[in-house]
């Protein structure tokens, strides 16, 4: 009897631990801390799964298993490609290019929009914030135009246009591994939807801000070199290379080659030189975003073993049902609990009860990405914008960004799920 009593009581336990590990680490994984601690997401993720694999709640096998290799690979060969168009001088000609091309309030928002939306959809969505926010807001204040509505929709078209790619964020790198769905069927049915986000955010960011747009007086744009931004120095070799191996990666996706080998190969190419030190690449990669997937991966792989989980499916499904419009609002809410990455991954293994599994993909990665618009917490991007923007003393407040990201994210998500149903 006392050793049925010991046996149950270490159960028991041991479950205690292992949810009170997977509980804590999602928490500090959505507000990307813990309190007392100097932990940021990649650490919590990578320390969560220690523990997990430690405490039992998953073993060493399963959790290697549980490790998506292909997504790994397709951020990190995606950063390999970002890092040398940077040493080419191919962000700073770009942005300077849009920049100079605005003369009016309104078709500088345009551009910027447009610019920030087309250049998410083919490098990772929060690179471009990084390199587009500093060009952004100096040309602002040397217009003396209000910074603020420009920037909230550099972070708002980043995020919409990143969702019409499988490379333009790492929740579609998770989707399209996952899903197995080619890259020009992903395109075909997430580019209209990221078109009209996109139009829709433009017109509500003027709405909102409607003091800044209300006239039509000419921009004087001065030389942002004179800031330290940009001296518009190119590397003409490394960037006709960058460009030839981004080309041959396209290509490799219109013929339908899987996704992470293509970028692989493409890396690969930009990897091949004899010009630029192996260190200078490497330095640029954000090894946090591997260390935070790899640590996601096992912590998901852990929750779908739960009781608690079983109960999140038996509970979850008869809401959404088959219903493409549950599933969006679904993933909003969950997205905005604990972060989008997180929410499609444990999203993932509701694919296999539903009838159409292609569009539920398309739905997550939609739903998911549009989702991090909500608030100027939602996504990586939108902190990014906000932080930077710090640096040339410009505040973007939770409420003034709410104003435009609320309306836009629920428009886009309604918009986007009539689509894919369509």
């Amino acid at each position: 009897m006392n050793m049925i009593f010991l046996t149950i009581f270490k159960d028991w336990g041991q479950t205690v631990l292992v949810d009170g590990v997977i509980l804590l680490a999602l928490i500090g994984i959505a507000i990307g801390r813990l309190p007392r601690l100097k932990m940021n997401r990649a650490t919590i993720a990578f320390a969560g799964a220690a523990f997990l694999i430690a405490l039992g709640g998953i073993s060493a096998e399963e959790a290697a298993r549980a490790i998506d290799l292909s997504t790994l690979i397709l951020i990190l060969s995606m950063m390999i490609i970002t890092a040398n168009l940077k040493f080419s001088g191919f962000f700073d000609l770009a942005g300077n290019l849009v920049l100079r091309a605005a003369d009016r309030p309104r078709k500088l928002l345009g551009l910027v929009m447009v610019s920030s939306a087309v250049l998410s959809a083919l490098f990772l969505n929060d690179t471009i914030c990084i390199m587009l926010t500093p060009l952004v807001a100096v040309l602002c204040k040397r217009a003396k135009r209000d910074p603020v509505p420009y920037l909230i929709a550099l972070a708002l078209s980043a995020n919409i246009g990143s969702a019409a790619t499988i490379i333009g964020n790492p929740q579609n790198m998770l989707i399209g591994a996952s899903s197995g769905i080619p890259f020009g069927r992903f395109l075909s049915r997430l580019a209209i939807p990221s078109v009209l986000g996109l139009l829709v955010a433009y017109f509500l960011t003027v709405i909102v801000f409607k003091m800044e747009f209300a006239g039509n007086e000419k921009i004087t744009v001065t030389d942002l070199a004179q800031e330290g931004l940009s001296d518009q120095r190119l590397y003409k070799p490394l960037l006709y290379k960058s460009l030839i191996a981004i080309l041959i990666m396209i290509i490799a996706f219109i013929l339908d080659a899987p996704v992470y080998a293509a970028a692989m190969v493409a890396a690969a190419l930009l990897l091949t030189t004899r010009r630029i030190k192996p260190e200078r690449v490497f330095a640029e990669l954000d090894w946090t975003i591997i260390a935070f997937f790899g640590g996601l991966f096992i912590i998901t792989a852990a929750v779908a073993k739960t009781s608690a989980f079983s109960w999140f499916v038996a509970k979850a499904l008869p809401l959404v049902g088959q219903s493409m419009a549950g599933l969006s609002a679904f993933t909003l809410v969950l997205s905005n609990l604990i972060s989008n990455v997180p929410a499609v991954m444990l999203m993932r293994p509701l694919a296999q009860y539903f009838a159409d599994t292609e569009q539920f993909y398309l739905v997550l990665a939609m739903a998911s990405t549009y989702a991090g618009n909500l608030t100027l917490l939602g996504s990586v991007a939108n902190l990014i914008v906000a932080e930077i923007a710090k640096r040339f003393d410009i505040d973007i407040s939770f409420g003034t960004y709410l104003k435009v990201g609320l309306p836009t994210t629920l428009v886009t998500i309604m918009l986007g799920t009539l689509y894919i149903m369509m």
